[in-house]
């Protein structure tokens, strides 16, 4: 009997694509995938892979052809409302912005009214411009955008942003900013119980893998006298481990910090007394 596989799209080729191969690579789960293929089977999880336009994805999920993919949150934004969002996955940062010509003196969003726009974005610019209060004349181009501004088809354009060198390149400067995006896994409203198990099998590792990428696990020595204050400044995933070292009056720390707080935490150790700290990777944290 075939056992029942959870199917996962992801985008055909880029910078998404690689990266969500790599965390589902760092889940343990091993793909194999020829070249140009358009489906491929993991050999170590009950998973199947189809690699597909990233436009196309949020249909494929309304209709329960794909039970879950990964995916861009900008695409469900404007795509995909109704299709059920679950982790974000940390990476394909960027934002879907409006931009204009250098040259144009933008004081603030009411010089987009009455303004030409062209975009691949054309629910999420008007819903964000009907909020403002604002009317524009919007062209829908699907690919490259930033140039519609230098041939005359449009005053300004929308669309994604990561580090703004496209932009920058093309004579434009992003004016306004309408939502911040990253990669997220999408789930299919038809999704059936049997595949939903298997669902939470794969949350369960990627949450892993996320928490891992967030963390450093971090040792140091301290004198007993500070070891209170010490403690009290680690955000350890609950207490940290306390172990008494051979020279008298000292003991050894460990713990788990998150990296955003890495370098305001080891400032406040070291001036509390801390030594000999030493940070590491976590390969997988698993809570």
């Amino acid at each position: 009997m075939n056992q029942e596989k959870l199917r996962i799209a992801i985008q055909k080729s880029g910078r998404l694509n690689e990266d969500s191969l790599k965390i589902l690579k760092e889940a343990g789960i091993s793909i194999d995938n020829g070249k140009e293929q358009l489906k491929a089977t993991a050999r170590n999880f009950p998973l199947e892979v189809m690699y597909l336009r990233n436009g196309d994805i949020p249909q494929y999920l309304r209709d329960g052809v794909v039970d879950i993919a990964i995916l861009g949150e900008n695409v469900l934004v404007e795509k995909g409302k109704d299709i059920i969002r679950g982790e974000k996955l940390g990476f394909s940062k960027c934002r879907v912005s409006i931009a204009v010509p250098k040259s144009m003196k933008y004081k603030g969003i009411q010089d987009l009214d009455e303004k030409k726009i062209a975009t691949s974005y054309p629910n999420t610019v008007n819903e964000f411009l009907a909020k403002k209060g604002i009317s524009a004349e919007l062209h829908i181009i699907n690919g490259s955008v930033e140039i519609a501004p230098n041939i005359g088809l449009a005053d300004g354009i929308c669309d994604i942003v990561s580090s703004g060198s496209t932009l920058f390149k093309n004579g434009l400067k992003e004016v306004e900013v309408m939502l911040k995006s990253e990669a997220v896994l999408a789930i299919s409203p038809k999704i059936s119980a049997e595949r939903k198990a298997i669902l939470e099998k794969l949350q369960f590792r990627l949450k892993s893998v996320l928490n891992a990428r967030t963390s450093k696990y971090i040792l140091l020595n301290a004198p007993n006298e500070k070891l209170d204050k010490i403690i009290e400044l680690l955000p350890g995933m609950r207490s940290p481990t306390v172990l008494p070292l051979a020279e008298e009056g000292w003991s050894s720390i460990h713990t788990v910090i998150n990296e955003e707080r890495f370098w305001e935490v080891i400032d406040e150790l070291k001036e509390n007394g801390a030594e000999g700290i030493l940070v590491a990777p976590i390969e997988k944290m698993v809570i």
